[in-house]
């Protein structure tokens, strides 16, 4: 079995004229990160492979979620390439995981997570909200082999709230 989990970054700021890769995250975006990681937390989760977009809203969100979870610093990465919005990169992405990770978490973007969820998930969302969160499970062995998997859980802020 591979379980992916995918999480959006969490609001971000548009208060500052920064370039789209460096804006973070706004108050809202702060406190709905943290709701995220505290509910995360309690479903103990045994991730191998963090993943992340090197955006700052991206790294943010990652650093505060991960802050809940009781992971070795080893296993979290940036990947350039989840900073895509269309999707095509985060698929490559997750189809070259490495095949020992049987549980990857990456955090990333829309509209690349809402289509990918769709797309790989058997049940159909119409956004994945910013901090919102999908886990998918595979019955597969390869990460290349991955098609439609069933949906494990949809985390989104408003409910934690």
């Amino acid at each position: 079995m591979k379980n992916l989990y995918l999480m959006r970054h969490a609001k971000s700021s548009w208060e500052f004229d920064l370039p789209d890769d460096k804006r973070p995250l706004n108050a809202r975006g702060l406190r709905d990160a943290e709701l995220v990681g505290e509910y995360l937390k309690t479903l103990d989760i045994p991730i191998d492979t963090v993943l992340c977009s090197p955006a700052e809203r991206a790294y943010q969100t990652a650093k505060i979620v991960l802050g809940y979870l009781d992971l070795p610093h080893n296993v979290f990465g940036l990947e350039p390439d989840l900073y895509d919005f269309g999707g095509s990169q985060v698929i490559e992405v997750i189809k070259n995981c490495n095949d020992e990770v049987d549980t990857l978490m990456i955090f990333g973007h829309n509209h690349a997570f809402t289509s990918i969820v769709n797309l790989y998930g058997n049940e159909s969302i119409d956004n994945l909200p910013t901090a919102g969160c999908v886990g998918i499970e595979f019955d597969v062995d390869s990460w290349k082999n991955i098609t439609v998997g069933k949906n494990l859980l949809k985390i989104v802020p408003k409910s934690l709230r």
